[in-house]
């Protein structure tokens, strides 16, 4: 397996350079983009798999899929810190690498590695110490003492993997903007794999419930953490070396530049999905919970595949910019709106007809079902649109324009989401609830298109 990978990164004899200047846009993005779109595949899907198996188990299942629910703005955390320090390092080492500055780029990837491990452990104790009051800040104060208890049990098992998962994220993300993007695949593959296998074992087959989620969750990111630290070694990607870490001003602040984009997209999440649990606990209960989690865990596979697809164009975009290739960089661009919108119109479509049966597959209380029918057919209806908007975020934030990247990107569940969430359900109830982020994701588009256009316009 390693040895076709390697063939495969040195396509046709061509070294990183010759192949991400030349190749046809098209042809590259394509090549990229297959091992990132079944890698989201799969991590979406896996994702997944704790809300449907514990929506499984034979008794307290609402309150188990309530509870992994509200874990989720936790578990959000810790993956925008992976990804603040994978985006942030490995958009800098892709655009030394176009100038050819290659010492700048090792340096980086050592550094921004190193960074994610530190802050792994810390959030990981520190978390675990506060387990009780944070559990109790996340659930909405109606929840049963049962949700909560579950709660506290999934939470305490998932951060200790925060570190291993901080750092999975980093090396995922320095392979792709290297163009190792199968490497990159194979690492979440094997983690995807042994969490799906974990789960059904666990949680059904030996009754550990919540605990059983919890366990097969970390399996699987320290499976993928090995394999992707494997990866990092072969073929010309940048080896991580201990002499290669420098926490410095400039290495810190280049971090942030390149990462903030990703850390406040995935920490405007949280906390949209924090008051989101708490804004259907208050007008709905907890099955309106358990609806909208699914939802979200739906939407989210929905969009892994466009994610995966602008993963692709990320290495293609940083690599060229940073060669002064600019027109590559407009041609990936345009090449991934178009199909984006084709992909998403799609499912989309099925989805909002199949809401009811969609819904069902992960919880068949029809109290679940009512409300997560309306939230999953308000949000395909707009989900087109996320085309647009995640690849505007995309380019600008891997041509290093950290202020518009971090502003687009905190745009749908920051910016426009939380004031929609706070509002709505004081006018419209538990339909304020469902169709807030149908309209968060309309004004997001009105601030990203303007911000993205500006620097097209520029190239």
């Amino acid at each position: 397996m390693m040895l076709a990978m390697q063939k495969s990164d040195s396509k046709n004899g061509m070294d990183r350079r010759t192949r991400l200047t030349t190749v046809p846009v098209p042809k590259l993005i394509l090549e990229l983009s297959v091992p990132t779109i079944i890698s989201m595949l799969v991590t979406g899907i896996y994702n997944t798999a704790d809300t449907y198996f514990v929506g499984q188990i034979p008794e307290n299942a609402t309150q188990a899929t309530a509870a992994v629910g509200i874990v989720f703005p936790m578990m959000a955390i810790i993956q925008a810190l992976g990804f603040f320090f994978g985006h942030g390092s490995g958009n800098f080492l892709s655009r030394m690498l176009g100038a050819g500055e290659n010492q700048k780029a090792s340096e980086m990837a050592s550094t921004g590695f190193a960074m994610a491990v530190i802050s792994g452990i810390i959030v990981a104790v520190i978390c675990n110490i506060f387990i009780e009051p944070i559990a109790h800040f996340l659930a909405p104060g109606d929840v049963s003492p049962q949700t909560l208890v579950m709660t506290e049990d999934y939470a305490r098992i998932i951060l200790l993997g925060g570190p291993f998962m901080m750092a999975q994220f980093v090396i995922n993300n320095q392979l792709r903007f290297q163009g190792s993007a199968m490497y990159a695949m194979v690492g979440l593959l094997t983690g995807a794999a042994m969490n799906m296998i974990l789960d059904p074992l666990l949680i059904l087959g030996l009754g550990l419930g919540v605990k059983g989620a919890a366990i097969a969750t970390i399996s699987g990111q320290i499976s993928s953490f090995f394999v992707l630290l494997a990866g990092s070694r072969r073929g010309e990607n940048i080896r991580l070396r201990f002499k290669d870490v420098h926490i410095n001003r400039y290495y810190i602040l280049e971090v942030i530049n390149g990462g903030s984009p990703s850390l406040m997209r995935q920490g405007m999440a949280a906390i949209s999905s924090m008051l989101l649990n708490r804004a259907a606990g208050i007008w709905g209960s907890e099955a309106a919970i358990a609806g909208m989690t699914i939802v979200g865990r739906i939407a989210m596979l929905l969009s892994c595949a466009l994610i995966g697809f602008g993963q692709g164009y990320q290495p293609v975009c940083s690599f060229n910019y940073g060669a002064g290739l600019t027109k590559r960089v407009k041609e990936g661009y345009t090449f991934c709106v178009k199909w984006g919108l084709i992909f998403l119109a799609v499912v989309s479509s099925i989805c909002f007809i199949f809401a009811p049966q969609v819904v069902s597959i992960f919880r068949d209380d029809p109290d679940v079902v009512a409300v997560g029918r309306v939230a999953l057919r308000c949000q395909t209806v707009v989900l087109p649109l996320s085309a647009l908007s995640v690849m505007s975020n995309m380019m600008l934030q891997s041509i290093g324009k950290g202020v518009k990247a971090t502003i687009t990107a905190s745009a749908r569940n920051g910016i426009c989401f939380i004031p929609m969430i706070l509002l709505l359900p004081q006018i419209l109830g538990i339909t304020g609830v469902e169709i807030s982020q149908t309209v968060a994701d309309v004004l997001t588009l009105l601030i990203t298109l303007p911000l993205a256009f500006s620097e097209l316009k520029k190239m």
